[in-house]
């Protein structure tokens, strides 16, 4: 497991080095967390839904871990560009523990980045019903990162423009992130679309979140946790795969 290490330990140091990028990732989350929360909230509070902070800070947090996820992929691009990918494929070791530690190190980040807004929304006015529950959010923000880091390195295995790469997640971040219950409700929606947030995979890592800081589950906790394993070890498989299969 010592490539897992290596590859997991590389993305952390990349990430803690790139301190400009680190700040800059903050500022949607803390603008969202602004902007709509004491924006839309005497209007959330009006129609009998409570604390809009409450409710928009898990989604705020989902928001964060996918963007910071979806885009760890994209260091694949940028290794084989550069010559590092070849490098690191050419070794005597599996390429599924080498997609592996590069996964890992993507979701390690981005749950850092999850917490990090998790902190910031204490100070805008979030309460969670108990303390104790934060690790078990942990655990939902982690598994949301492992989701979208594999599909972010699945998809950017098959790529070589990093140009195509930014545009393909720009056209699936904003509908999974909208359409995931992060910003709403899912009661009272039209059929269609409440077909359509079934299928989102974020709207269990949301709702997740939700469920363990505020008590306001939509889905069940238990429903969100078991659909999250799944559909995790069922990415990260093809994920491996599609890796494993890189010409460099």
């Amino acid at each position: 497991m010592g490539v897992v290490y290596i590859m997991w330990l590389r993305q952390l140091k990349k990430y803690w080095r790139s301190k400009p990028r680190m700040i800059g990732s903050l500022a949607q989350p803390l603008l969202f967390l602004l902007a709509l929360g004491f924006g839309f909230g005497p209007i959330f509070e009006k129609a009998g839904g409570g604390s809009y902070i409450n409710f928009l800070a898990p989604g705020i947090i989902s928001m964060s871990v996918l963007f910071t996820a979806m885009f760890a992929g994209i260091d694949v691009i940028w290794d084989r560009q550069f010559g590092f990918l070849k490098e690191t494929l050419v070794a005597p070791v599996s390429r599924a523990r080498i997609m592996l530690g590069r996964t890992l190190g993507g979701a390690t980040v981005a749950s850092l980045q999850g917490f990090i807004v998790l902190l910031i929304s204490f100070f805008i006015g979030f309460r969670v019903q108990n303390i104790w529950y934060i690790p078990m959010a942990l655990v939902f923000m982690f598994l949301i990162a492992m989701f979208f880091t594999s599909l972010g390195t699945a998809i950017a295995s098959k790529l070589e423009d990093m140009q195509a790469f930014q545009l393909i997640m720009n056209f699936l971040i904003m509908p999974i992130f909208f359409l995931s219950g992060a910003l709403f409700p899912l009661d009272s929606l039209p059929k269609a679309i409440v077909i359509i947030t079934r299928f989102n995979p974020l709207s269990y890592g949301v709702d997740g979140i939700r469920g363990v800081l505020t008590g306001a589950s939509h889905l069940g906790i238990g429903m969100d946790f078991s659909i999250m394993i799944i559909i995790t070890a069922i990415i990260l498989a093809i994920g491996s795969y599609l890796f494993s299969k890189i010409e460099v």
